[in-house]
């Protein structure tokens, strides 16, 4: 149902700020849906009696926000949602968009076992030119790519790792139930990127739009057993982070 509002012109709130308000219950509430056309900036001026400047400074406030996004030349649409991601544990990917109810699927985009290049032995603290299972994958939510993963894991401690076992289940539900891997510990480092070309047309993306570069490295006890590269479409998640004071 529509949000039959008005703006009330003596009111101390600013112009703006209500029609942002009306805009912003009308796609919380399920009136406007992802992917819908707002009105116009010209049709919202005539709807609400409004200058071309208010308007515009609304839209930008909801475009802030992240409630709206710009096409050139076709208008301005409902954002999609972005998905949460609690990282109080070792997360998993896959599994957590299963219990958010969405369908995820991998694409292998590069399966090999290679040397490993100094940079990557001084992540996992091995010599350089050790070997290495490089996975490169495509992360789709509902046939939508959302994330380049880049992983690279001991061919030591997965010999026998397939190309074929990535297709179907999650990386760690592999470690734990195939190669009997005990996680104990991970650390992430959230970095915020633009996104350049040939990601851009991996992720159905738009060019030098916000991403985020996460890196991981893994544990088992304490020897690295994974370390993994991932670019994130910004638009698409939202990290929680829970904090406890510890004195």
């Amino acid at each position: 149902m529509q949000i039959e509002k008005k703006i009330d012109k003596n009111s101390r709130v600013a112009l703006h700020y209500q029609l942002r308000d009306i805009i912003q219950e009308e796609i919380e509430t399920g009136y406007l849906l992802e992917n819908d056309r707002i009105l116009s900036e010209r049709e919202l001026c005539n709807t609400y009696g409004l200058s071309r400047s208010t308007v515009r400074q609304a839209i930008q406030e909801l475009e802030k926000e992240g409630y709206v996004y710009k096409c050139q030349g076709k208008g301005t649409f409902v954002a999609p949602k972005k998905y949460n991601q609690h990282l109080d544990k070792i997360y998993s990917f896959t599994e957590d968009m299963k219990h958010l109810g969405k369908k995820p699927v991998s694409m292998i985009l590069d399966f090999e076992i290679i040397a490993c290049n100094e940079s990557i032995a001084k992540k996992f603290q091995i010599d350089t030119g050790t070997k290495v299972i490089h996975c490169k994958r495509l992360r789709m939510i509902e046939k939508e790519p959302v994330m380049i993963e880049n992983d690279y894991v001991l061919y030591d401690r997965f010999p026998t790792l397939e190309k074929n076992d990535l297709e179907q289940n999650s990386m760690y539900t592999i470690f734990t139930e195939k190669f009997g891997v005990n996680l104990s510990s991970a650390e992430e480092i959230f970095e915020p990127v633009l996104i350049r070309e040939a990601e851009a047309k991996q992720l159905n993306y738009s060019q030098n739009l916000p991403g985020m570069k996460i890196e991981r490295i893994t544990y088992e006890n304490n020897r690295v057993i994974e370390y993994s590269k991932s670019i994130v479409r910004g638009d698409r998640f939202r990290y929680h982070v829970k904090l406890n004071n510890k004195g």
